[in-house]
């Protein structure tokens, strides 16, 4: 129980952090404002990469002034993900699309993968099947424990099928037809 006239320590200040996924790669520092009025003052958080989405990031004795010569509470960042146009993140991996002709899915063929350090060629084998998964190997977004390494980057197959065929391109799928396929 607290005596009368004590020390009373500062409130924990809690705010919202929107990171993009190159952001959680690389990490990155983020100023808040604390406080209101001629006491407000400006803190530089470190964010470290790795950081997972709904995580907390605690800065101890940056939170709310305390009074009587209580100490300051503590400053947690929640982290929030912001949805990229192209990955999905599944924690430490992520996971995007590639999108290949009709042509390459059956007799197989080289592909470039965007990952977030640039493209990567990738070899499609004859016959692959849409929604098949190529795993690239530490191309997706590094652990937040110290260690190394980084997810991996899962590329999903889509193959795209002609909107329309030429008269040549119809006798060739009609032989193809005839050929069981």
């Amino acid at each position: 129980r607290q005596q009368q006239g004590g020390p009373i320590p500062g409130q924990d200040v809690e705010t919202p952090v929107d990171l993009t996924l190159d952001e959680v790669l690389r990490g990155t520092t983020r100023t808040v404002q604390i406080g209101l009025g001629p006491r407000s003052r400006t803190v530089e958080v470190k964010i470290p990469p790795g950081v997972r989405e709904g995580s907390r990031v605690r800065v101890a004795g940056e939170g709310g002034q305390g009074a009587r010569g209580g100490p300051r509470g503590d400053l947690y960042m929640r982290v929030k993900t912001i949805p990229h146009p192209l990955f999905e993140r599944k924690g430490e991996d992520l996971q995007v699309p590639v999108t290949v002709p009709l042509t390459t899915a059956v007799l197989g063929g080289e592909v470039q993968v965007p990952t977030l350090d640039g493209p990567v060629g990738i070899k499609v084998p004859p016959g692959s099947r849409p929604g098949r998964l190529f795993r690239l190997r530490n191309h997706g977004l590094p652990p937040l424990e110290a260690g190394g390494g980084r997810g991996d980057l899962l590329a999903s197959l889509n193959v795209d099928l002609p909107a329309s065929v030429g008269d040549r391109e119809k006798e060739l799928f009609e032989e193809l037809r005839k050929l069981g396929h």
